[in-house]
């Protein structure tokens, strides 16, 4: 199904980007995703095979209204090839696309208490530096990490709170006391 979703999705990132339209079809897409989401009849509806690719079709079409025509003729296919239940990881992959075209970067900031605004710009914009991207960045309070931070770049974690270093110390007197 990864692999599924990875196909489609790069064919229409293809198509928008020929077209100009890698950020509308982004947000149209996400938009979509989110309605089937959150509507459960919607979503049994556009899944269920008790409905005809006829009935989908002309149900999308209303729904749509106004839509891009790119993203309607992709909604049209994904209904007539009986893919629908992809669209989730369609997006997802369509996502991870425009990231990489827009060459952000996603950083995850954890820390025991809440950052000021200058703190955490700096934080990004340094990253941004020695990285060469646009930093994405998303902060979290997580006060069980005592003090300090984790941050993640990517798949990289530098955990540098004190709860880690505590847990260091106390594997280091564990391997001392044996």
């Amino acid at each position: 199904m990864e692999e599924l979703a990875q196909v489609y999705a790069r064919s229409l990132f293809e198509v928008a980007r020929e077209q100009g339209k890698l950020d509308l079809l982004r947000e149209q897409l996400a938009q979509f995703a989110e309605a089937l989401e959150d509507n459960r009849q919607l979503s049994v509806f556009f899944f269920s095979p008790y409905f005809s690719t006829s009935e989908k079709q002309d149900g999308l079409g209303r729904m749509l209204d106004g839509a891009d025509e790119h993203l309607l003729r992709f909604l049209n296919l994904l209904i007539e090839n009986h893919r629908m239940p992809v669209i989730f990881r369609i997006r997802r992959e369509y996502d991870r696309l425009w990231e990489q075209e827009n060459r952000l970067l996603p950083v995850v900031l954890t820390s025991a208490v809440e950052l000021d605004e200058q703190t955490t710009s700096s934080l990004a914009s340094r990253i941004g530096e020695r990285t060469g991207r646009t930093v994405k960045l998303t902060t979290h309070v997580e006060p069980d990490i005592i003090g300090g931070i984790v941050v993640q770049v990517g798949n990289s974690i530098l955990d540098a709170s004190i709860r880690n270093r505590l847990e260091q110390l106390r594997r280091q007197v564990a391997q001392g006391a044996s």
